[in-house]
């Protein structure tokens, strides 16, 4: 087993589609992570056998694996060296070689060879947030507040080091249940970099093809492809509401129609029964205070975008109550709820339990020729 770096040596231009060109040094004095070989990923997974596989999505597989070693590994298969897949592969890899943070999953190797893109993690025993709020853990109840509240702080802290402390700043894209993994002390690690986005210093945001899942998406973003720190804060904002609920983003209501969470949620801030917003799963166990200030938060995070705090902000406020110092940037609830001129409906979107990554072109173009007939909130 070898000890390497990989070189991102061509930028990935994902609106020009441009290949990625992967090599791979022997070194680097600022991180180290293994170079695996095939037959030890092979080995580690029984031949990538189905009775291993923990995680399915557009890009591939995840599957569970032990090393000769003993250590559990999750391995990310793409499923086909494709010109998307590989500059997926080269941006998730470049992105984990660059951050370091205990609230972000990290690389711990890969291997790339033949028609075999592979990424290794380290494995995350108690799986996804999204198995425990809609999946297959739901019904056992395993988040009770104080970690839902320690998941909601730790996803916003590893989002405070994207966008303000990694050199160049990154734009995650795709923040959602299904890639924020907990650990066996249920911290959050946010994961999935394959969307994300380098922002240059003194960038304030970059035009490009929408990425991400519909439910989440900031709407100037599914709009025009406008993307920036801030629309992560909105996504953020939506599964902050989504941890607190145990609701969807988009659900489907009878007759089909789909209504989003922020529709849900609104009248009852409206009426102050922040009671019943809570996940009923938890049976009455909440902070009364802290379960207000939440859903506050997220408001803010899906107010216009620029209402909205930043993640610094967010963690002020998840930790001490405080949003902002300056009076003047403090905003009350009713200003994140003033949706009483241009509304906004969902009834363009995609079905998000039928294809909750793809087809965002075919939804952009029917959302601009229903602009006018669309609710947006700000």
């Amino acid at each position: 087993m070898k000890w390497g770096c990989f070189c991102y040596c061509s930028p990935v231009d994902e609106d020009k589609e441009q290949p990625s060109v992967i090599k791979v040094s022997n070194s680097t004095k600022e991180h180290q992570w293994e170079v695996y070989s095939l037959k030890e990923l092979l080995q580690a997974t029984n031949n990538f056998h189905e009775d291993h596989k923990i995680g399915e999505g557009g890009f591939g597989s995840v599957y569970w694996g032990r090393t000769s070693k003993g250590d559990e590994i999750a391995v990310k298969r793409l499923k086909a060296v494709t010109m998307k897949a590989e500059m997926e592969f080269a941006v998730e890899v470049e992105i984990l070689g660059r951050v370091r943070h205990k609230n972000l999953l990290g690389l711990r190797g890969f291997y790339v060879g033949g028609d075999e893109r592979l990424i290794v993690y380290n494995f995350m025993p108690n799986h996804s947030l999204i198995t425990h709020l809609h999946g297959h853990l739901a019904a056992d109840v395993l988040l009770d507040w104080p970690r839902r509240m320690n998941i909601v702080l730790g996803s916003a802290e590893g989002l405070v080091y994207l966008h303000h402390e990694a050199n160049p700043h990154i734009i995650h894209r795709d923040i959602k249940a299904s890639n924020v993994l907990l650990d066996a002390k249920f911290e959050a690690k946010v994961a999935d970099f394959g969307f994300a986005k380098l922002i240059p210093e003194g960038v304030s945001h970059v035009t490009t093809r929408v990425k991400g899942t519909l439910g989440y998406l900031a709407p100037e973003y599914a709009m025009w492809g406008k993307v920036s720190e801030s629309c992560d804060v909105y996504s953020f904002g939506i599964l902050l509401l989504e941890i607190i609920s145990g609701k969807k983003p988009l659900e489907k209501l009878p007759g089909g129609i789909k209504r989003d969470i922020i529709q849900w949620v609104t009248p009852y801030v409206e009426k102050a029964n922040y009671n019943d917003i809570v996940d009923p799963r938890l049976k009455g166990n909440f902070n009364k205070e802290e379960l207000k200030n939440a859903v506050e938060i997220a408001l803010r995070c899906t107010a216009k975008p620029e209402k909205r705090p930043s993640m610094i902000e967010v963690v002020d406020r998840l930790k001490n109550g405080i949003i902002s110092t300056h009076k003047k940037e403090v905003m009350q609830v009713k200003d994140c709820l003033d949706v009483s001129e241009d509304q906004y409906t969902i009834e363009d979107y995609e079905d998000e339990e039928e294809d909750e990554d793809t087809d965002y072109e075919r939804f952009q173009s029917r959302a601009k020729r229903n602009w006018d007939e669309l609710k947006i909130r700000y």
